[in-house]
């Protein structure tokens, strides 16, 4: 199955993404789909996670960058491929190409994280490093393509590609066949296409939502013009789904298919991330959580059976305990407190004995002795204490207060 570049914005169909599923066989993974009873609990009805965070390269994306270059010709074979990704389509493209024994090159930003730049060379892929964002990449990668001949793999805006991200689509099908509604993340649209087209065709009554971060959300001024929309700045931590203009060919599936486009916050998604690793025990990354993110948001409006998509896992650890920590705060589980003190000794002993008795674990302390506005015996205490949720925060409050404590802000 393999389309050529005359006829790229041909459209997809239930047998493409049959004969991707066969091809896939033995290749991708069939993940597992696991219930989760906070989610359940929330929507009231059940919840069950896909795991394509567990897929081998830790996401969707080997599934359509194999059906991509396994249809390729001889000699476009014999020529190479090339991508260009911050992280999950490339190692998709690394892979896959190492299966089908195909030379991959990959340009990724310069400012990419590391243990995904190390997991694409040892895939197979010659890494080259270029421009500080994506974008910068891809037209190197582009402009490689067109000096060497190599093939260009392009992460969604293929039909091939979306064919291959639809197998996810026939499993759910397979594993949940009293499915109702799937939440999957949206970024140029390739796997939200793929799952509708076969899910659409097969239970045209299932309810197809697609979720797009509150910051780099194209598709719903996209699907309101009736075209796709660029957008000047994305920004979002969900690296994932961060892609300023839907792809041609997954918008016009994504716009005749999926039922409703949703955003969510980044708080909402540091929330999702959090629960995913705390109840559900899985890594899982911005861009893969923004489904449960979803969920969170507005839990009465989805009818269940749900089943949310985690299209990835491939976090890097410096950006997962940012995501974790801002997620602990959006929930209140931290608290930043400043009061004053008389300077003198066991002076701070007594404000952390006061903490103690309400259970406030302390986080870090800093001591200011030196402002103007202090008094000539008098010291500011900053704290940042590890709490229990909003309630917790007030119960801390006030018996600092009760303590005899000033409480500043």
């Amino acid at each position: 199955m393999s389309y050529r570049t005359a006829d790229r914005l041909r459209t997809v169909t239930l047998d493409d993404v049959r004969g991707a599923h066969k091809m896939l066989s033995g290749v991708a993974r069939t993940t597992a789909v696991e219930g989760s009873r906070r989610l359940s609990s929330q929507v009231g009805a059940p919840v069950l996670l896909k795991c394509e965070n567990l897929q081998r390269t830790g996401s969707f994306k080997l599934r359509g960058a194999y059906v991509r270059i396994a249809g390729l010709l001889p000699e476009e074979r014999a020529a190479g491929v090339v991508a260009a990704s911050a992280g999950n389509h490339a190692q998709g493209v690394a892979l896959a190409s190492s299966l089908l024994g195909v030379r991959s090159t990959v340009f990724m930003p310069k400012g990419a994280p590391l243990p995904k730049i190390s997991a694409t060379r040892e895939y197979g892929a010659e890494v080259r490093l270029h421009g500080q964002v994506v974008d910068e990449s891809l037209a190197a990668a582009q402009e490689y393509a067109r000096e060497t001949g190599a093939v260009f793999i392009h992460p969604f805006d293929h039909p091939d590609i979306i064919a291959g991200q639809g197998t996810v689509g026939l499993e759910i099908l397979e594993q949940c066949p009293e499915v109702r509604t799937i939440v999957v993340g949206i970024g140029g649209g390739g796997l939200a296409a793929g799952i509708a087209v076969a899910v659409k065709a097969l239970r045209p009554d299932v309810r197809i939502v697609g979720v797009q971060a509150e910051g780099a959300a194209a598709y719903p001024p996209s699907l309101a013009a009736g075209r796709p929309v660029s957008l000047s700045h994305p920004a979002t931590m969900a690296d994932g789904i961060k892609v300023g203009r839907p792809g041609d060919v997954p918008f016009a599936l994504v716009g005749e298919l999926v039922d409703e486009v949703c955003t969510v916050t980044e708080d909402e998604l540091s929330a999702a991330l959090l629960l995913c690793l705390e109840r559900a025990k899985l890594v899982v990354e911005p861009a893969g959580a923004s489904p449960v993110a979803a969920l969170l948001s507005r839990p009465e409006a989805f009818e269940g059976p749900v089943v949310a998509v985690l299209s990835g896992g491939n976090v890097d650890p410096v950006l997962m305990e940012r995501v974790l920590r801002h997620g602990m705060a959006a929930q209140g589980r931290y608290l930043a407190v400043r009061l004053r003190l008389t300077d003198r000794p066991g002076a701070l002993a007594s404000l952390l004995g006061a903490l103690s008795v309400v259970d406030a674990n302390v986080l870090d302390v800093s001591h200011v002795r030196t402002d103007p506005r202090l008094g000539l015996t008098e010291a500011e205490v900053e704290l940042h204490l590890e709490t229990k949720g909003p309630a917790h925060c007030a119960d801390v409050q006030q018996a600092l207060r009760d303590a005899g404590y000033t409480v500043m802000g």
